[in-house]
């Protein structure tokens, strides 16, 4: 029984083999859907933002000229003040003795005068008639020049004692608007000393702090533009009046000061944005964070060959991680279409098609993540 069923087996097989070769076994390549970012051209220009406070172009710290104990104070912050308004008042006491004691002063030198007068017209008589010799009119003449310096002297002395006197009052010279009081009733305070600080009424401006990695773009008589957080409406044309020649000791920092054109809506205190442009030298790429992936220890793109719609990794060199993605400083241009989606699934040669259109992702990397738009 076994002998009849082996040819019977083998026919059977043999058959079998010859339908499996009139067969076609047909192999398809896989085209797997990608989402892509196109790299654009880099902006020309950037801009440049930073904040300050509006205050008056000129603050005058203003203190007494005498030295003294304060027994007044007249002003508070936030009031306005017109030239010859008292601001405060120092104890004028000692000022007005010395006031009297000069008084008295040049009272004793116009005495001396008159008596050295006339001895001088008593000598000039008695030479005249040769009953006194020559030299006792000219020390005559010497005495009376030395009481008339004298008393001139004492003047002056006078005259300074009564401005002293004066000066026992901190008056205001312009107008304004007091910003800060420095001293107080009951202060004993130096000549010179700041007691009040008045913002002088005219041109106000912004101040702002800038690094010095910008601080190039900033020239005397350039043009921004300014903001104000407390009135988005709000924008004025502004211009860099100064620049200051070192950076601050701490901030590292440069002062810069926006003349702005003259609006009762800016007031003192205010919150200002100032916007410049600049030179964008910064070529860098930005890109989604999804498009960046490793091979063989590197950091790399996959790259999409439009012609023969294949992917291919190129090695890149990556700037900087931020927020809004990553910046590559070498390794792609203007053009280069980027897997921004799926790149642990590509592999070199890989063919592949944009699934539905793909973004354009700006090359500068100052620009928030990049102006995208959308692109066939």
């Amino acid at each position: 029984m076994n002998t009849a069923l082996g040819p019977a087996l083998v026919v059977v097989a043999a058959l079998g083999l010859a339908g499996c070769s009139q067969e076609k076994v047909e192999v398809k390549d896989i085209v797997r859907p990608v989402k892509v970012v196109e790299i654009a051209k880099a902006n020309d220009t950037r801009e440049l933002s930073y904040s300050g406070s509006v205050r008056a172009r000129t603050e005058m710290n203003l203190g007494f000229r005498i030295n003294g104990k304060i027994t007044e104070r007249l002003v508070d912050i936030g009031q306005r003040v017109k030239p010859g308004d008292v601001l405060a008042r120092i104890d004028p006491a000692d000022y007005d003795l010395s006031v009297k004691s000069a008084e008295a002063s040049l009272e004793a030198a116009e005495r001396q005068v008159e008596t050295t007068g006339l001895a001088r017209r008593r000598s000039e008589q008695l030479f005249a008639k040769k009953f006194a010799s020559k030299s006792q009119l000219e020390q005559a003449t010497l005495s009376h020049d030395q009481a008339v310096a004298t008393r001139n002297s004492a003047r002056s002395a006078l005259d300074q004692a009564k401005n002293q006197v004066r000066y026992t009052d901190l008056k205001a010279d312009r107008n304004g608007i007091v910003t800060s009081v420095a001293a107080d009733v009951g202060q004993v305070v130096g000549s010179g000393t700041p007691v009040v600080t008045v913002a002088v009424d005219g041109e106000k401006e912004v101040l702002i702090a800038v690094p010095e990695t910008d601080i190039a773009q900033f020239k005397p008589g350039k043009h921004v533009k300014a903001s104000f957080w407390s009135d988005d409406a709000l924008t004025l044309d502004g211009k860099v009046r100064e620049v200051a020649g070192s950076a601050d000791q701490q901030s590292r920092t440069f002062a810069v000061r926006v003349s702005l054109p003259n609006d009762p809506r800016v007031l003192l205190g205010m919150t200002a944005n100032i916007e410049a442009s600049a030179a964008n030298n910064l070529q860098s790429v930005s890109i989604p964070l999804s498009a960046l992936a490793q091979k063989d220890g590197q950091q790399i793109v996959w790259t999409v060959d439009r012609n023969g719609e294949t992917v291919h990794a190129r090695p890149i060199k990556v700037a900087e991680f931020t927020a809004d993605g990553v910046h590559v400083a070498e390794g792609l241009k203007s053009g280069d279409v980027v897997v921004a989606a799926g790149t642990q699934f590509m592999t070199e040669n890989l063919k592949v098609k944009l699934a539905g259109d793909a973004v354009q992702q700006s090359a500068s990397a100052d620009d928030d993540g990049g102006a995208m738009k959308r692109v066939r």
